[in-house]
């Protein structure tokens, strides 16, 4: 997969609470030169996600991290490592984070009646 892969930006899932952008940091240095490092807080508790980013300077440090940290402990706590989605992908420039929670209400309100459609016409037609 190294070289193979322009991407330089990893997710990190499963982080346990007390996780901080210098801790994730000094996990990854290892594999190579990093640019930055992001760790999303939440604005309602101020608390992280559980998730963040390691960005590398060369995509053969990225994929030499994803190879040795996916599926590894930090804190406690078995991490997944992936390339992460591109911004267009994730909701923007800002991405997903950065969206009103409201944002998708409608499409979600419209999915539920739609659900439970589907139920009643299952339970009307569900003894042919």
């Amino acid at each position: 997969m190294s070289g193979t892969n322009p991407k330089t930006t990893l997710y990190v899932g499963g982080l346990e609470e007390t996780v901080t952008e210098a801790l994730l940091h000094a996990s990854f240095i290892p594999f190579g030169d990093i640019k930055d490092v992001n760790v999303p807080v939440d604005p309602q508790t101020g608390k992280h996600r559980g998730f963040g980013f390691v960005e590398y300077i060369d995509n053969a440090d990225a994929a030499a991290a994803i190879d040795n940290m996916h599926n590894a402990e930090l804190l406690g706590r078995v991490i997944r490592c992936n390339f992460a989605l591109p911004q267009k992908i994730k909701g923007g420039e800002k991405g997903v984070s950065h969206q009103a929670v409201w944002k998708d209400s409608d499409n979600w309100y419209e999915r539920q009646l739609q659900e439970v459609e589907v139920k009643k016409m299952l339970a009307e037609g569900g003894g042919e």
